[in-house]
C-alpha cells in the first residue's frame, strides 16, 4: 500500500525533514532491529529514512514525508505510553494517516490516544482498529444497538465484533456474551461426527473460540462457558429466545436464510447489542435459497438505530496476499 505519487515527484520537491527524539532507547525500539521498522515504514509510504544519532531524517516528496513524520511521532508516542509496536501497528498507523472523528463513546471502554487511535481494552491485550473503515465500524457499534458489518475474510469484521463484546462485558455494560454461526456445511454431516451435539458443533465454531481467547485467558473462557455468561451456539438454537443484557453477534450471516435472519435479529432485548457480520461473495445456501444477509441489507437500511458498515480488500490485516488474491477474483468476477 504505497503512498508515493505515481508520476515521479519534482527534483525540487525532494528535501528532508529532521525529526529528534529525546529516549534513544525507544528510539531504538522504534527503528527495530536491524531498522526493520524503518525499513518497512520506507517501503509503504516510498520515502527514505536515515538514522543520525538520536535523530531521524525523512527524504521525500512533502506529502509523503509529511505522513511519514505524522507516523513516525505517533508510533514514538505509543512507545512513551508503553505499548508494545509490532509489524501490524506499523501498518495500522500507517493506514491511519486521518484524526479519528468524534465518536459516542460507552463509559470508558473506548480509549482515544495520541495521533487519532482508538485502543479496546480486554484481559490479555488492546485491541486497534487498522483501517479507516475499521475505526469507523467500532465507533459504530459503540453509538449504535444493531449494527453490519459486510466485505472480504480477514478484514476484522468478526474479531473486532467481539472485541467490543469482551470490553462492554469486562466494563459491566452487558452481562453475557452470545455468539453465533448458521451451521450450514456441519448441517449435512453432524450425524456423521463423533461425539454428542456440542463436540460435533464445536469445530465449525471454532473462529469464534479463537477471538475469544485472543482477548480473555483460557481458564477464564472455560468457566464464563460453564456459568453460560458466555455462549457459542448454532443459528438454530436462537428461536424462542429473548437476548437481553447481551453482546450478541452472528457471524457468517451469509449463510442464514431470510427467515433465520429475521428470527435472529427479532431476538434483540432489553439492554443488549447486536452486531451481524458477513460475506456476499462466500454464500454457501442451496442454489435458489435467498440469502439473509443480503435481505436484511436491503429491507433495513434507513431504520434508526441500525448501522451498516463495509469492508474491502484494502482493509484485509491477514497476510498482506489474502487482499490481493480477493482483488483478483474480484477482477475475475467483474470480467465474466
Amino acid at each position: 500500500m504505497g503512498i508515493s505519487a505515481l508520476t515521479p515527484p519534482k527534483a525540487e520537491d525532494i528535501v528532508e525533514t529532521l525529526l529528534e527524539f529525546p529516549d534513544n532507547r525507544l528510539l531504538i525500539d522504534l527503528c527495530g532491529e536491524f531498522d526493520r521498522n524503518l525499513a518497512q515504514i520506507e517501503h509503504q509510504m516510498g520515502v527514505h529514512i536515515l538514522r543520525r544519532g538520536n535523530r531521524l531524517a525523512v527524504i521525500g516528496d512533502r506529502g509523503a514525508r509529511d505522513q511519514t513524520t505524522a507516523v513516525l511521532r505517533g508510533l514514538y508516542a505509543r512507545l512513551e505510553a508503553g505499548r508494545g509496536l509490532a509489524a501490524g501497528d506499523i501498518d495500522g498507523a500507517i493506514r491511519l494517516g486521518r484524526p479519528m472523528p468524534d465518536v459516542m463513546r460507552d463509559g470508558e471502554q473506548i480509549e482515544m490516544f495520541h495521533g487519532g487511535g482508538v485502543e479496546l481494552r480486554t484481559r490479555k491485550k488492546p485491541i486497534e482498529p487498522r483501517t479507516e473503515a475499521q475505526k469507523a465500524y467500532v465507533a459504530n457499534l459503540f453509538a449504535h444497538e444493531l449494527g453490519f458489518g459486510i466485505g472480504p475474510a480477514g478484514t476484522g469484521k468478526t474479531y473486532l465484533a467481539v472485541a467490543v463484546g469482551v470490553t462492554l462485558f469486562i466494563s459491566g455494560a452487558v452481562e453475557k456474551i452470545i455468539l453465533s454461526r448458521p451451521a450450514v456445511e456441519a448441517g449435512e454431516r453432524l450425524g456423521f461426527l463423533p461425539g454428542d451435539m456440542r463436540e460435533k458443533i464445536d469445530p465449525y465454531m471454532q473462529p469464534l473460540y479463537d477471538a475469544l481467547n485472543d482477548f480473555l485467558p483460557q481458564k477464564q473462557v472455560q468457566k464464563l462457558l460453564e456459568e453460560k455468561r458466555i455462549e457459542i451456539a448454532p443459528l438454530a438454537f436462537m428461536r424462542g429466545r429473548t437476548l437481553s443484557n447481551a453482546f450478541v453477534v452472528l457471524d457468517e450471516a451469509q449463510n442464514a436464510t431470510t427467515m433465520q435472519m429475521k428470527m435472529f435479529l427479532t431476538r434483540l432485548g432489553e439492554g443488549s447489542r447486536m452486531v451481524i457480520t458477513g460475506d456476499r461473495t462466500q454464500v454457501d445456501l442451496p442454489r435458489g435459497t435467498a440469502s439473509g444477509l443480503q435481505d436484511a441489507e436491503r429491507i433495513l437500511k434507513g431504520v434508526k438505530g441500525v448501522t451498516f458498515n463495509y469492508f474491502t480488500s484494502r482493509d484485509v490485516v491477514r497476510h498482506p496476499l489474502v487482499g490481493r488474491i480477493i482483488e483478483a477474483y474480484e477482477a475475475d468476477e467483474a470480467q465474466s
